[in-house]
């Protein structure tokens, strides 16, 4: 628990340095990714919020090494309240009613995966060492080519000089999902990492082994990709907008596909069955409800408004 709540708080600055970062730079374009590296590689401010975020995962395999994975994502959707706190403080961004009405909808679904942690008579959940690889690759990779198709139809739709400005919901959806598939690629990381492996292969046995699974090329993939598409869209968005759609899509996958394919057991206890079920529900309804254009800006007051002779 304390390692999740650390990896949140790493998460929650790292994404604000970078925003903050990102501001005072020129525009940047995923079309260009060496331009991007070089402009956000001589920012100081971008690569300490970088350090921050680095620290932040490995925060996160503790996390893995311990937890079931969908009780892990719950914990790491607590990070949003501090990442708006932050946001707002720092980064001057203000949210709208509906947003944070959202906001606190996707609290009460944490509150609900929470919950349903605590223990039964049957004990503790269990935690998972593996999966088939074969499994793994079949639910990361037509994930990884829908997240790249639905930010390159964000990207073709923003180019329309008449189109309203967009939240960045559809940024948010894309980069979770190469997020999510990281997180898979993490915990797969985290079992080959886990004292009872290290203990029966040893350290160089164990390294042998990871190079032969997909997770190290999955990660080398979300993390290329997923720096140059989220920095750039992070440019355009408010941050307190995007980060937590991005976390919502990244933990219900997580949550969702990384139980299945890690064959982690749901709570055996209807009622802790129930809150997280619930809790997973509540947060893909948020996601859909929420706005996907920032409301045109008004006029100043006291302008007159032009009307033809």
């Amino acid at each position: 628990m304390a390692a999740a709540l650390l990896a949140n708080t790493l998460y929650s600055v790292g994404f604000v340095l970078e925003k903050r970062a990102l501001t005072a730079l020129p525009q940047i374009s995923i079309r260009e990714p060496v331009r991007l590296l070089g402009l956000v590689l001589r920012s100081p401010l971008w690569i300490g919020g970088s350090l921050s975020l680095a620290a932040g995962f490995g925060a996160q395999l503790a996390v893995y090494r311990t937890l079931p994975i969908a009780a892990a994502q719950g914990i790491f959707v607590s990070g949003l309240v501090l990442l708006v706190l932050l946001s707002a403080r720092l980064l001057g961004e203000e949210t709208t009613g509906r947003e944070r009405y959202a906001l606190g909808a996707i609290l009460l679904a944490l509150l609900m995966v929470v919950l349903s942690l605590k223990e039964d008579g049957s004990g503790a959940d269990h935690v998972s060492r593996s999966a088939p690889y074969q499994l793994i690759l079949l639910v990361c990779v037509p994930s990884l080519a829908a997240g790249v198709w639905l930010y390159g139809s964000a990207e073709r739709r923003t180019r329309h000089r008449h189109r309203m400005p967009t939240t960045g919901v559809e940024y948010g959806v894309a980069v979770g999902l190469l997020y999510g598939v990281s997180s898979l690629a993490i915990k797969g990381v985290s079992n080959y990492l886990s004292s009872s492996y290290l203990s029966s292969s040893g350290f160089g046995g164990a390294i042998l082994e990871l190079l032969r699974s997909p997770y190290p090329y999955l990660l080398l993939f979300t993390g290329a990709f997923g720096l140059v598409m989220s920095q750039a869209a992070l440019q355009r968005c408010r941050a307190s907008l995007i980060v937590p759609v991005c976390t919502t899509v990244t933990c219900l996958y997580t949550a969702v596909l990384g139980t299945l394919s890690f064959g982690e057991s749901l709570p055996s206890d209807p009622l802790r069955l129930a809150l997280r079920l619930a809790g997973t529900v509540l947060a893909v309804a948020v996601l859909l409800s929420m706005p996907k254009h920032d409301p045109a800006p008004q006029p100043p007051i006291g302008a007159k408004e032009l009307t033809p002779p």
